[in-house]
C-alpha cells in the first residue's frame, strides 16, 4: 500500500517532467535527440552552392541521379530533417541516388546577401552538370516550394539539356492564383514592385521574418502545434520523433533571403506573373517555361494555403510541351516533403518516378496524366486576370502584411467613368489621356524624351528584347547616346533630315531614337520600295543604312551613305561612298556647345513616312505632337501597363510600327520586342520566350498564322490584345476565335491629321470604332465625289453626314498642330479650321465609324460610284472565303471603271452563287461588283497590304475551264456564272 496516493504523485511527477524538459528546450532551444544526419560528400564548393552527395559510394551502378534544390528560405536540410522523416533517406531506400544543392545561409557567407536570381538559377544548371559528369546520367531534378520554381527556371534556361525529368512539390506557377487576402491586381503589382525596390538596396530578408510569417500564414494551426508541445512537454517519449521536425520549423531550418535575389524574384515572378506568361530573364537571355518538354511530376497539397492547388497545377498552361503528371495528397505545404504523408506517399512515389523514366520500374500508382481535356482542374488561360498575384512571394518573404486600403483601387476605378468611350479597358489611363490634353505647340514632348524617361524612372528595368536577349532602359539609351555621338561627328544637326534604310533590328530603333534626340528628322526610307524616289522627296541629304541595304543607300546620288550595325572592328563591307560608323569611338567625340538632347517641341517635325508604290508614293510628315497622340492614345486604348511585353511584328517604316506598336510600349511603360521578320512557323515559340501579351499585325499579316495547323505554343497563350490596323473582317472574325480569349483592337490613325478611331470591344468586326478621348475631334462632312466638292447647305456651311450616309472624314486641328496638311478653314462655322483625311466614312446609329474607301481609290461606273470596303467586307465576312478585294478596271468604252471583286478560297471552301447574293444583298444595287471571280492567290507588299495591281492588269474575267466567275444580272438583282454566252450578251450590252 502506498504512502502518498497516485492521484497525488501522478500529477507532480509529470510536472516535474515536464518542467526538466521545458528547462532543456529553453537552454538548447530543444530536447536532446542523440540523433545523426545522413552521411554526405561535399563534392564540389562554388561561389553560390555546395553540392552535396548522400550516401557516397553505396549507389548502385543503376541508381538514377535525384538532385534536390531547397527554396531560398530553407536550409538544405529540410531534405534530411531528421531520421524519422529523411527526404535523401527514403530516396537512398527507393534505390536512388539522392544529390542536395546548398545554398548555406547567405547571412554567414561572405558575398551570400549580394547574391542574385540569376546567380542561383546558374548554380543549379552548373550542379546539374557537375552530376551528371560523376554519374554519366541525365538527371532528375526536383524542388519543394520556391526550390521547385527554381528546378522549372533551370530546366527552361537549359532548353532540357541534361534532364531525365522534373520534380516539383507546391511550387506555385501562376503567382495570381496564390493570393488568399483578394489584393487587387494594380495593387499587388504596385506592393511588389516598392519592396523590390527596398530589397535591391542590399536589405535582405532576415530568417527570423521568414519564420514568424510562415507561423502568421495559419496563426490557429500554429498555436495549436504550440499547445500540443507544451501538453505532452512531460511525456519525452512522445515527443522525441518529432523533435528534429520542430526544432527545423522553430529555429534550425530557416536562412535569410539575399535582397538582390529577393526584387528580382518580386519583379519577374511577382509584379509581373512571368513564370506563367514567360518573358523572364535570367543572364540577359530570355527564357519561358514553354521550353520545357521533358516529363514532369508535379506533386500538389489539396489543402496547401501557401501555394494553392490553382497556382501549381498552371504548369500544364506554362509549359504545353511536356508531358504532365500529378501526385494530389491531402498535406499542407510543409507536409508534402515533411512528416506522414511525405514519409508514406511522396518520398516512395519519387524513387519509383524515377526509376520508371530510366526503365527501371513500373509508373507509380496514384498519378494522373494531366491533359487540356481533363476537367479537373479546369483549364484556364494565361491572359491576365483581375486577381492579386503578390501572395505566394509575400508568404514566402515572411508574411509582409497586406492591409492596405481596397478603396485607393476603387477610388481609381472612379476615376475613370468619365472616359465613358474607354471606360471598360481604360482603367487607369486617365493620366494619359490628361497628358494628351495639356500637349500645347511649345509643349516638349518627344520619341527621345519619353525614352529618356523611362531611364530616368527604372534604369534597370528591361526595356527591349530581340532575339532571345534582354535590354534594359539604361543599356537601350546609351546605345542611343553613342549614335547621337556618332551622328554629330558626320555632321548631322537640329533639323537636318536623315534617311534611315534597316530591317527591324536594335540599331534602327536606336538610330531613329537618336535622331530624334539629335532634333533631327528622321525619314524612314522602305527597304522594297523606291529608295531614290523616296530620299529625293523626303529631302535627305544622309542615309544611315545597315550593313545589307548599304549598296541600297550607297545607289542613290547626290545623298551621303553610312552604315551602322553590325559590330565594330574593321570590316570590309565592299560598298563604296560609305562611311562605317561602327569606326567611330563616342568617347572622343566632343558634345558642341549647340547640342541640347531631346528638344523636340510638339509642333516640330519629327519623322517622315511614305505610302503607295512608283509614281504614287506619297510622304507623310509626322509631328512631335502626332507621334505622342498616337503612342498614348494606343498605351491608353490597349491599357497597357509595366506587366505587359508588346511584341512589334509591323517594320519600323510603317505607320502602325513606329507611332503604335513601338509608340504605344514606350508610352505605356510596357516592354518592346522587336522581331526581324514575321514567321508563322516560329511566331509562338517567340511569343512564349518574350512573354508578349499584345502583339501588333498590319492588314493581312496574321493569315499565315490563322491558316497554321495547331501549335502546342498556342494553348493557353498570354496574348491578350492583337493590335493594328486594316485587318479584314473574315480575318478578324477567324483570329477571335482560334485565338481566344484574345482580342483584336483595331485602330484607324489617319498619319498626318490627328484622327485616332478604335474598335475598342472587337464585337463590331470591320469597324473603325470611335474617337479615342484626347485626339482629335471628328466629324463625316457630306462630299459629291462625281465632283470633288464638300455638299454645302442653305448656310453656305458644309452639311454633317446623316446616319450611314457616306462622306469625307475630317480631323479638327489642334492648337499644337502644325500644318503639314491643308487647313479647311470656316468650314462647319465662322473661323473652324479641319483637315481632311481624303478617306470617306460612314457613321451607324450606335454612333460607330465604319470606313468605306479613300476618295483616290473610288471605283467610277457608269452607275456611279462603288466603294471598295463594303464589298471586302461582305464577301471577307463568308466563312469559305480567305481573302478579298475589289478594283476597277477600265471599262471597253473608256470613259468609266468596271467593279470587279475577287477573292482566294478558304481550306476545302467552295463558293455558290447563293452565297454571293447572300452576301452582297445588303450593298445597293448600283454599289455591286459586276463581276465576282475565284482566284489562287491575292499579292501583298511587305507589310501585307493586298496588291491588285495585278489582277487590274488581267482587265475583266473571262469565261474558261479554269474560270469560277460571276456577273451581276442588274435586272434580276442577282449574280449569275460567267460563261461564254453571258460573255458574248455582256459583251453586246456593253457595244450598244
Amino acid at each position: 500500500m502506498d504512502l502518498i496516493p497516485k492521484s497525488l504523485t501522478s500529477p507532480a511527477g509529470r510536472l516535474g517532467a515536464a518542467a526538466q524538459n521545458a528547462l532543456e528546450v529553453a537552454r538548447f532551444g530543444g530536447l536532446g535527440a542523440d540523433e545523426q544526419p545522413s552521411p554526405y560528400a561535399v563534392i564540389s564548393e562554388q561561389r553560390v552552392y555546395k553540392l552535396r552527395r548522400y550516401y557516397p559510394g553505396e549507389a548502385s551502378a543503376d541508381a538514377p541521379p535525384v538532385l534536390l534544390v531547397p527554396p531560398l528560405m530553407l536550409a538544405a536540410e529540410v531534405y534530411d530533417v531528421s531520421p524519422q522523416t529523411s527526404a535523401v533517406s527514403m530516396l537512398k531506400a527507393g534505390s536512388v541516388d539522392p544529390w542536395v544543392v546548398d545554398f548555406g545561409a547567405p547571412e554567414h557567407q561572405e558575398g551570400g546577401l549580394e547574391r542574385t536570381l540569376t546567380d542561383h538559377v546558374l548554380g543549379v544548371s552548373d550542379a546539374i552538370d557537375r552530376v551528371r559528369k560523376a554519374t554519366g546520367k541525365d538527371v532528375h531534378l526536383a524542388g519543394y516550394s520556391q526550390g521547385g520554381m527554381f528546378c522549372y527556371q533551370v530546366a527552361a534556361f537549359r532548353r532540357n539539356e541534361g534532364l531525365k525529368s522534373l520534380i516539383t512539390f507546391g511550387s506555385p506557377v501562376d503567382i495570381s492564383s496564390a493570393m488568399p487576402l483578394g489584393l487587387p491586381e494594380p495593387v499587388a503589382a504596385l506592393t511588389a514592385t516598392v519592396l523590390a525596390e527596398i530589397f535591391s538596396r542590399d536589405l535582405a530578408l532576415p530568417a527570423w521574418a521568414s519564420r514568424t510569417g510562415f507561423r502568421l500564414l495559419d496563426p490557429i494551426k500554429s498555436l495549436r502545434s504550440r499547445l500540443d508541445f507544451i501538453r505532452q512537454l512531460h511525456d519525452r517519449e512522445a515527443l522525441l520523433p518529432r523533435e528534429g521536425q520542430r526544432r527545423f520549423l522553430e529555429a534550425d531550418g530557416w536562412v535569410a533571403w539575399p535582397g538582390p535575389a529577393m526584387a528580382d524574384f518580386l519583379r519577374q515572378f511577382i509584379a509581373h506573373n512571368r513564370m506563367l506568361q514567360g518573358g523572364f530573364v535570367v543572364e540577359d537571355q530570355l527564357v519561358t517555361l514553354a521550353d520545357i518538354e521533358c516529363p514532369i511530376l508535379s506533386v500538389v497539397g489539396t489543402v496547401d494555403e501557401i501555394a494553392r492547388p490553382a497556382a501549381v497545377r498552371a504548369i500544364r498552361q506554362a509549359a504545353p510541351r511536356a508531358d504532365v503528371y500529378e501526385l494530389a495528397l491531402r498535406a499542407g505545404h510543409f507536409g508534402l516533403v515533411v512528416g506522414s504523408t511525405s514519409n508514406n506517399t511522396t518520398w516512395p512515389t519519387v524513387a519509383q518516378w524515377a526509376r520508371w523514366h530510366d526503365g527501371l520500374a513500373e509508373m507509380p500508382e496514384g498519378m494522373r496524366v494531366v491533359t487540356d481535356e481533363d476537367p479537373d482542374p479546369p483549364a484556364t488561360d494565361l491572359v491576365p486576370q483581375v486577381t492579386g498575384r503578390v501572395g505566394y512571394g509575400l508568404e514566402l518573404a515572411g508574411g509582409v502584411s497586406t492591409g492596405i486600403a481596397r478603396s485607393a483601387f476603387r477610388a481609381a476605378n472612379r476615376t475613370a467613368t468619365g472616359v465613358r468611350e474607354i471606360a471598360r479597358e481604360a482603367v487607369g489611363q486617365l493620366p494619359r489621356l490628361v497628358r494628351l490634353e495639356q500637349i500645347q505647340p511649345t509643349t516638349r514632348v518627344s520619341l527621345g524624351l519619353l525614352v529618356e524617361e523611362r531611364r530616368r524612372k527604372s534604369p534597370d528595368e528591361i526595356f527591349f528584347l530581340f532575339q532571345d536577349r534582354a535590354y534594359t532602359a539604361k543599356d537601350i539609351n546609351e546605345r542611343i547616346d553613342n549614335v547621337v555621338r556618332g551622328l554629330i561627328s558626320i555632321g548631322v544637326r537640329h533639323g537636318d533630315r536623315v534617311g534611315v534604310l534597316m530591317a527591324a533590328r536594335p540599331t534602327a530603333l536606336a538610330s531613329v531614337i537618336a535622331i530624334n534626340r539629335l532634333g533631327g528628322v528622321a525619314v524612314l526610307l522602305r527597304p522594297d520600295g523606291d529608295v531614290r524616289r523616296e530620299a529625293e522627296l523626303g529631302e535627305v541629304t544622309r542615309i544611315i543604312a545597315d550593313p545589307e541595304r548599304a549598296p541600297l543607300a550607297a545607289g542613290v546620288a547626290e545623298v551621303h551613305a553610312f552604315v551602322l550595325g553590325g559590330g565594330g572592328g574593321p570590316r570590309n563591307l565592299g560598298v563604296p561612298l560609305t562611311t562605317d560608323m561602327e569606326q567611330i569611338d563616342p568617347a572622343v567625340v566632343a558634345l558642341p556647345r549647340w547640342y541640347e538632347p531631346n528638344p523636340g517641341r510638339a509642333g516640330d517635325l519629327a519623322f517622315i513616312m511614305f505610302t503607295g508604290e512608283g509614281e504614287q508614293t506619297r510622304l507623310s510628315r509626322i509631328t512631335n505632337s502626332r507621334w505622342a497622340m498616337s503612342a498614348f492614345g494606343t498605351a491608353s486604348s490597349a491599357a497597357m501597363t509595366s506587366d505587359d511585353t508588346v511584341y512589334s511584328l509591323t517594320p519600323l517604316y510603317h505607320p502602325s510600327g513606329l507611332m503604335m506598336s513601338i509608340g504605344g510600349a514606350i508610352a505605356g511603360g510596357a516592354r518592346l520586342a522587336l522581331t526581324t521578320s514575321f514567321d508563322a512557323s516560329t511566331f509562338w515559340d517567340e511569343s512564349r520566350r518574350y512573354g508578349a501579351t499584345i502583339v501588333s499585325y498590319t492588314w493581312t499579316m496574321l493569315h499565315e498564322l490563322v491558316v497554321a495547323p495547331d501549335n502546342l505554343g498556342e494553348r493557353h497563350h498570354s496574348v491578350r490584345l492583337f493590335i493594328g490596323s486594316g485587318m479584314p473582317v473574315g480575318m478578324w472574325q477567324r483570329v477571335q476565335t482560334r485565338f481566344r480569349p484574345a482580342r483584336v483592337l483595331e485602330f484607324y490613325a489617319a498619319t498626318e491629321t490627328g484622327a485616332i478611331l478604335v474598335n475598342l470591344t472587337g464585337k463590331k468586326p470591320g469597324s473603325m470604332g470611335r474617337s479615342l478621348p484626347g485626339t482629335s475631334h471628328v466629324k463625316i462632312a457630306a462630299y459629291d465625289i462625281t465632283t470633288d466638292q464638300y455638299v454645302l447647305g442653305e448656310d453656305g456651311f458644309a452639311r454633317e453626314c446623316d446616319i450611314d450616309e457616306i462622306g469625307m472624314l475630317l480631323a479638327r486641328a489642334r492648337p499644337a498642330q502644325e500644318p503639314t496638311s491643308t487647313l479647311l478653314r470656316g468650314l462647319f462655322a465662322r473661323g473652324d479650321a479641319w483637315i481632311s483625311t481624303r478617306d470617306l466614312f460612314r457613321r451607324d446609329e450606335a454612333g460607330d465609324y465604319w470606313r468605306v474607301d479613300n476618295i483616290n481609290e473610288v471605283i467610277h461606273t457608269a452607275a456611279g460610284p462603288v466603294y471598295r470596303g463594303p464589298i471586302r467586307d461582305a464577301l471577307g465576312g463568308l466563312p469559305q472565303v480567305d481573302l478579298a478585294v475589289a478594283y476597277g478596271v477600265p471599262a471597253p468604252n473608256g470613259e468609266h471603271e468596271v467593279a470587279i471583286a475577287a477573292v482566294t478560297l478558304a481550306a476545302a471552301g467552295e463558293l455558290h452563287q447563293r452565297d454571293l447574293v447572300a452576301a452582297l444583298s445588303s450593298i445597293p444595287l448600283e454599289q455591286r461588283p459586276a463581276f465576282v471571280q475565284v482566284v489562287e492567290q491575292i499579292p501583298v507588299t511587305t507589310w501585307f497590304r493586298p496588291l491588285t495591281s495585278s489582277l487590274r492588269k488581267a482587265g475583266v474575267p473571262k469565261p474558261g475551264k479554269k474560270t469560277k466567275a460571276w456577273y451581276l444580272d442588274a435586272k434580276a438583282g442577282v449574280y449569275k456564272p460567267l460563261t461564254e454566252a453571258a460573255q458574248r450578251r455582256l459583251a453586246g450590252v456593253s457595244a450598244s
